[in-house]
């Protein structure tokens, strides 16, 4: 499905200056460009737009037992609250090839801050150095590794949740699937998720109405999707999560999307499967709003909106 022209008055006024602004500075597109300098670029958004980065208790970098090696941890604890503490594990968005601790480091302090909970970032790996299903295999191996070594970490075992943006949104939804029954994860919060790769979802309306807004356009989501996918089944759960068979007794969603992002109707369609199944979804579609907007909290009033609720839907859910 080709996408349709963009209308920038179908913006919010506060993301339109944002992206007349960005426009304006000549940066060129995100797909227009070799792997290592859009890395370096996607690092500027949140660089720029992300606001003062908020103090947290502490800081501690870890690292967990992986499939291929140590995964990087980086652990945020709360100003208050001694003990164990419940903990958010957070998986950075970046299409499965951008997007590292750095990136999201303002993201995760912001949490930490909203739900007075510890906050763990995961280092998965990316491709094109590693394809699928290398990052998803971290993401699972470093929840295993949290969950059993919780307490050297200062963390509860049973008040574990997990969040993530785009990319990410798709990895937590892929962890809830994938330890069902194992590792008693107590809640999701997906902030505009991609959960289907295969190509029948780029038939979604969404990918044909919002294809060419900024900052992630339908260009920009299969330049970095693309060398993740590689040869492997886009059907397949760890890739795409909306093709699962069962999304029963899953942990209760939050799910976050944008009505001009061009993943909008993933997030749409996985609140239908989760409700179909019985699960408790809580889902918010922010009117005007794009791609990427939690790492825009700098501008985006929307942004922290967002923070604060799922800040609170943490607290409901994991206490």
């Amino acid at each position: 499905m080709q996408a349709q022209p963009f209308d920038p008055a179908r913006l919010a006024p506060d993301v339109r200056r944002v992206l007349e602004a960005m426009a304006a500075g000549d940066a060129p597109l995100l797909e227009s460009l070799p792997m290592a300098q859009m890395r370096e670029a996607y690092k500027q958004i949140g660089a720029s737009l992300g606001g003062e980065p908020l103090a947290v208790g502490a800081v501690h970098e870890r690292h967990a037992e992986g499939p291929a090696g140590p995964i990087p941890l980086r652990l945020y604890l709360p100003e208050e609250g001694e003990g164990a503490h419940a903990a958010t594990i957070y998986l950075h968005g970046g299409g499965w090839s951008v997007g590292d601790l750095d990136t999201h480091d303002k993201v995760c302090r912001r949490l930490v801050h909203t739900s007075g909970h510890a906050v763990v970032s995961v280092d998965y790996r990316l491709a094109p150095e590693h394809p699928a299903p290398a990052g998803p295999e971290d993401v699972v191996a470093a929840i295993r590794w949290l969950f059993s070594h919780a307490a050297e970490v200062g963390l509860d075992p049973q008040r574990l949740a997990v969040a993530g943006d785009s990319a990410g949104g798709s990895l937590s939804a892929v962890a809830t699937l994938q330890l069902r029954g194992e590792i008693p994860l107590l809640a999701q919060v997906l902030f505009y998720p991609c959960l289907d790769l295969s190509p029948a979802a780029d038939a979604f309306a969404s990918r044909s109405e919002n294809g060419n807004v900024p900052p992630l356009t339908l260009a920009a989501m299969h330049a970095m999707s693309a060398p993740f996918v590689g040869n492997f089944n886009t059907r397949d759960q760890r890739l795409s999560p909306l093709q699962a068979d069962d999304f029963h007794s899953l942990p209760p969603a939050l799910i976050f999307t944008g009505e001009c992002d061009v993943l909008r109707d993933d997030g749409r369609l996985y609140r239908n499967a989760l409700t179909k199944a019985g699960v408790e979804v809580d889902y918010v579609e922010v009117p005007g709003m794009v791609h990427g907007f939690i790492e825009m909290a700098g501008v985006l009033p929307a942004a922290v909106q967002a923070f604060e609720r799922a800040g609170s839907f943490l607290r409901k859910q994991i206490g």
